[in-house]
């Protein structure tokens, strides 16, 4: 195995992570410094940063995230997701994808960074369904401007095409194809209306687990792993 893809595949890295940290010198192979990622690895000690690495199978995870979390590895103000989990666990995982601190719903989570890419790739537009509470009824023509798509403030081109489905007065769901900052405020705040609540449903066909209750989580079944292709 090349020792770009070892890289990481036992850390988790992009490819374009694992390349600069080649660069910088962080990678040493039998306590050598190797800054060429296509030499052949086989049982050489490998370590990142000091860190000694090995290949275990990946781990994918469910979160349902409460409220009050941020989706980081660490935060000054506000506690992070990994805390949710057991510290053998959390060990080593990060967020594909984040949920803003105030917003709920489903997290996934994983050290398989090549996974991760595929997820949150803008290429392949996953879509992601929110349950939306409104400060008022959305107006008229609210579901046709989101499915023609909307241009957010700051950005140059609109939104792609969103599905809105009304549930109650001031209740929707919302799916979109994309993950721009704070992208489904946003689009409600572009249609003269204010979110009031926000809870992410589903990710592609990954659907959050009726039976977790905020703050539980599961791994990933093999099948929700590969929908992820």
């Amino acid at each position: 195995m090349r020792l770009d893809r070892f890289l990481c595949e036992a850390s988790g890295l992009t490819r374009s992570l694992a390349k600069k940290a080649l660069s910088r010198g962080e990678v040493t192979v039998n306590d050598q410094v190797v800054k060429k990622g296509d030499i052949k690895i086989g049982d050489q000690r490998v370590c990142l940063a000091g860190r000694l690495l090995s290949l275990q199978p990946p781990r994918y995870i469910m979160l349902h995230k409460p409220q009050g979390y941020i989706s980081a590895t660490q935060d000054e103000v506000h506690p992070c997701v990994l805390q949710l989990l057991p510290p053998e666990l959390a060990a080593g995982l990060q967020c594909a994808g984040r949920l803003d601190v105030d917003t709920t719903g489903l997290l996934l989570l994983t050290d398989d960074g090549q996974w991760s890419h595929r997820l949150r790739s803008p290429k392949r537009a996953c879509h992601k369904t929110y349950r939306v509470g409104l400060a008022e009824p959305p107006a008229d023509g609210t579901a046709d401007r989101f499915a023609e798509g909307v241009l957010l403030h700051g950005e140059p081109k609109a939104t792609l095409p969103a599905t809105l489905e009304v549930i109650t007065p001031t209740q929707v769901l919302l799916t979109i194809q994309e993950g721009k900052y704070h992208q489904v405020k946003r689009m409600f705040a572009a249609v003269g209306n204010r979110v009031t609540a926000l809870h992410r449903l589903q990710i592609g066909d990954i659907v959050l687990d009726a039976a977790l209750a905020e703050g539980e989580w599961r791994h990933l079944t093999p099948k929700e792993v590969a929908s992820i292709g």
